[in-house]
């Protein structure tokens, strides 16, 4: 048998190799160019993954039934759809899962609509298109990508967000079919978004610290930060839930705002830095990932934790970060970087805190 010291010994070295090779992936990740001379397929394999995820996941009555039980979702694609599809219109309901959206612009006097999904839920949205007479609606099985026409349509109907806005490859999907198959001066429902990433505090009761935070009856885990872990996953959290968030730091603002009708996927900002004024003293806990849709000026659907009204089968997000106080007046300088936005994984966040006391000190020396 080996000696003990040696075991240790092993046990260190394969403990700083792992640690070490998750850093190297993650930081060659956020680096696409270079990260295609070591994983060959990189974007590709993701992408290959998401749509095999995709598939599965919206196969499922389950999640077909939260999303049609969503109150506020249906009743904001059933104004928007009365709104702004015409009678005669061409249409594509990209992502169709069982119909609905395809059949609400349909019974708006749509000529024809094309209704696309590459999941299995297409062959019920077939039959529930003849048990609801629903007519001029052809169920396309394909992922949008490999879809083409002859001829333009005038609305491109969507439900493309997930919790955290782009994680659905909502920008390349939509703007894919808006380059290629939508009529100049043609709409696209949704198109405008706010993305919101707002300090907050939990609940007392709800909230989980790190392990390194903790001392549970005189035992100390500080000593278990030395081994943080590596794993991007461990720093997300995910909820639906209105009793999770007490109350945001600052004032909410978009830190991003988009129109799908103009946006284009590269020039999109991969690097964000904005600021909040501490306007509740206490503790922060990580920041509020979620969005806001809109159409028109009056008509909007959102996902905010502090929102009753929101529109719960979707999650929002909370970025954890380490334990950290703050005074009113106090303020937060939030740096936001993004190498992909669909994949939450290669999302880095820090903080940077400006006392008032500091921006006083800093305010006189300028004036004099």
């Amino acid at each position: 048998m080996a000696p003990l010291w040696l075991i240790r010994s092993s046990a260190r070295v394969f403990s700083w190799l792992r640690r070490g090779a998750v850093r190297v992936r993650a930081w060659l990740f956020a680096r696409p160019r270079l990260g295609r001379w070591f994983f060959v397929e990189l974007g590709a394999s993701t992408e290959a993954g998401y749509r095999a995820f995709n598939e599965r996941y919206f196969a499922s009555f389950h999640q077909q039934e939260r999303m049609l039980a969503d109150g506020p979702r249906m009743r904001f694609y059933q104004a928007a759809i009365s709104r702004h599809v015409q009678p005669g219109a061409r249409v594509i309901d990209l992502g169709t899962g069982t119909g609905i959206l395809a059949a609400m612009a349909a019974r708006r006097g749509a000529s024809q609509v094309y209704a696309i999904d590459h999941s299995d839920i297409l062959k019920h949205a077939r039959s529930l298109a003849v048990a609801n007479r629903v007519q001029n609606v052809k169920f396309i099985g394909k992922h949008s990508t490999a879809f083409s026409l002859d001829e333009r349509v005038d609305v491109i109907l969507h439900e493309q967000m997930g919790d955290c806005l782009f994680d659905e490859s909502m920008v390349a999907n939509v703007t894919d079919l808006r380059d290629r198959l939508l009529k100049p001066g043609g709409l696209i429902l949704p198109s405008c978004f706010d993305f919101y990433c707002e300090p907050v505090k939990l609940r007392d009761y709800r909230h989980v610290p790190f392990i390194w935070e903790l001392n549970v009856c005189g035992y100390d885990y500080s000593s278990l930060e030395r081994n943080r872990p590596q794993e991007p996953g461990y720093y997300h959290l995910v909820s639906s839930d209105l009793n999770l968030v007490e109350h945001f730091i600052g004032e909410p603002e978009p830190v991003l705002s988009i129109d799908l009708h103009t946006v284009i996927e590269s020039a999109m900002p991969r690097d964000i830095t904005f600021t909040r004024t501490v306007l509740r003293a206490g503790r922060m806990d990580g920041y509020a990932i979620y969005f806001r849709a809109r159409v028109d000026n009056d008509l909007y659907v959102g996902s905010s934790p502090l929102d009753a009204g929101r529109a719960p089968h979707w999650g929002f997000r909370i970025l954890r970060c380490d334990r950290a106080d703050f005074n009113v007046g106090d303020v937060l300088e939030i740096n936001l970087s993004v190498a992909s936005w669909p994949e939450l994984d290669s999302w880095r966040w820090r903080l940077v805190k400006r006392t008032r006391a500091e921006r006083e000190t800093t305010a006189g020396m300028v004036a004099r």
